[in-house]
């Protein structure tokens, strides 16, 4: 077996972040006067703006305007954020620090972009535990493909088969179970039977559930 790496995904697993983010969707639509429909945020959770804006909030297709609007809407993302929009989960520093007394490497696979971790970075003091992140500015496929979790897996040398991903949404867990890694679903956005269908290989509450033995061991027992 291979070396053994935690695989984070970021809002909805490190930090809780929708009130902000869904907020900066609304005030861009206000800004461009371009429609929102109702369900976008449910329908674009987890996913890369460059899909959301041309195929869930069909805003446009042209490559310079879809990356425009991208990096506007984390610009208000940021300001709204820094207003106290944003907070860590349950579990999460007490894992980071057992994981981190075990010698087991942590990286970040997220849709989101670097300019937001680093804030987080910045607000919680999180940057310490982690080896290294991959965003969504490092991946041309977004989640349901496991390009971002490979490449983070990667960044720590470690073997997918026998490391962690952990995720809230369910086109993250499709992607790490594509990938061939462990993968803990977390009930922090949906319901424990709304993740059920998704087939991951453990779901918790949060990862104050996480049981840092699991990676030590390489399996859940």
């Amino acid at each position: 077996m291979g070396r053994t790496v935690a695989v984070f995904d970021w809002d909805g697993v490190v930090v809780d972040s929708a009130v902000a983010h869904e907020r900066s969707w609304e005030q861009l639509a206000v800004e461009e006067k371009l429609p929102l429909p109702a369900d976008h945020f449910v329908r674009g959770f987890g996913k890369r703006n460059e899909l959301i804006i041309p195929d869930i909030l069909q805003w446009t297709r042209d490559p310079a305007e879809v990356r425009r609007l991208s990096y506007r809407k984390e610009e208000l993302y940021r300001v709204i954020a820094r207003q106290g929009h944003i907070r860590v989960l349950p579990g999460v520093f007490d894992l980071l620090r057992a994981l981190q007394a075990a010698g087991i490497p942590c990286v970040i696979g997220t849709s989101t972009q670097k300019e937001n971790l680093a804030l987080a970075f910045e607000l919680f003091g999180l940057g310490v535990f982690f080896q290294g992140a991959v965003s969504s500015e490092d991946v041309s496929r977004g989640k349901p493909d496991p390009e971002v979790f490979l490449k983070a897996c990667a960044l720590a040398n470690g073997d997918p088969a026998a490391s962690f991903v952990f995720e809230d949404s369910f086109s993250g867990i499709q992607a790490g179970l594509a990938g061939g890694f462990i993968t803990i679903a977390l009930a922090t956005t949906n319901t424990r039977e709304a993740l059920l269908p998704q087939k991951a290989h453990r779901i918790v509450q949060d990862l104050s559930e996480v049981d840092a033995g699991w990676l030590v061991r390489g399996r859940l027992d």
